[in-house]
């Protein structure tokens, strides 16, 4: 009986594994069609505006002062990590972690939709449709990486300025990318067998925000609540990226392991499940 429970497990893993690396494979083959798609992404994503694409540097620079007014000001929160914390420092660290969960929250709760709204494609035999989800993960990582553009910015000007540990940031923005691209290929796919996924995803991120220490330091979190918390991939991304970009501390090995072991497995889950559901999209839509 044990032994062929182990020949399951090692049957699931080895489709996982066999399902990303053909993910891998295939996004790298229509690597153009997967860029054309992400543009058209950013464009769909402002378009009729007079300001256009300007919206993706404007929006997070008014949510920064948003963010400062109310819980900086008003409601004078603090991180507590550097001894002297200004506003600013704290207005950074508030919109960093803002910053990676608006990434993930955009992810998971336009997935549910992409091939629902793409149904012309589905019908289509040689069309990828794992480029509609990965483009839609590739251009909220645009809108990403403009943000991380202007809290480095307020680093250098504001903050306590460069440091080496931001060498850090790659290693930690590369696990939440999968992390979000094996959400999108299995809300995606489950979207078309279960439209009741979408309106419950928005239920789903507003407890991701507030499990994440977004707008709190983690040291803040009960031992009783920490014990369950520490898993929460999203929290320790956050952590971790204020930790090497503005407090000028090295990253928890511990956390970044766990990160890495977390974002391969949900990317290859997410794979596997949108591998098998595929052949059945044309029949629902």
């Amino acid at each position: 009986m044990t032994w062929r429970v182990n020949r399951i497990h090692i049957s699931m893993r080895s489709d996982s594994t066999s399902a990303l690396l053909s993910l891998l494979v295939s996004l790298w083959r229509h690597r153009d069609l997967l860029w054309q798609f992400t543009q058209r992404n950013v464009e769909l994503r402002h378009k009729g505006s007079h300001l256009g694409i300007f919206w993706s540097l404007l929006s997070p620079l008014l949510l920064l002062g948003l963010q400062v007014l109310v819980f900086g000001y008003i409601m004078n929160g603090r991180f507590g990590v550097l001894p002297n914390e200004t506003k600013i420092d704290f207005g950074l660290g508030l919109f960093l972690g803002m910053s990676l969960y608006q990434f993930v929250a955009e992810i998971i709760t336009t997935s549910p939709i992409l091939i629902t709204s793409n149904s012309n494609f589905v019908k289509k035999v040689v069309f990828p449709l794992e480029v509609i989800p990965t483009s839609a993960v590739g251009s909220a990582f645009i809108h990403l990486l403009i943000s991380l553009g202007l809290v480095f910015i307020g680093v250098v000007c504001f903050g306590q300025g460069i440091s080496a540990g931001m060498l850090w940031l790659p290693l930690i923005l590369m696990p939440l990318m999968l992390i979000g691209l094996g959400a999108t290929l299995l809300f995606s796919a489950l979207g078309v067998f279960i439209r009741d996924i979408s309106p419950l995803m928005q239920f789903g991120v507003m407890a991701l925000m507030f499990a994440s220490a977004v707008f709190y330091p983690a040291s803040n979190i009960p031992p009783a609540a920490w014990k369950i918390m520490r898993f929460n991939p999203m929290l320790l991304s956050i952590e971790t990226a204020r930790d090497v970009m503005l407090w000028q501390r090295s990253p928890n090995m511990m956390h970044l392991g766990y990160l890495w072991i977390f974002a391969l497995g949900a990317c290859a889950f997410g794979s596997s499940l949108f591998r098998k559901l595929k052949p059945a999209f044309a029949d629902v839509l």
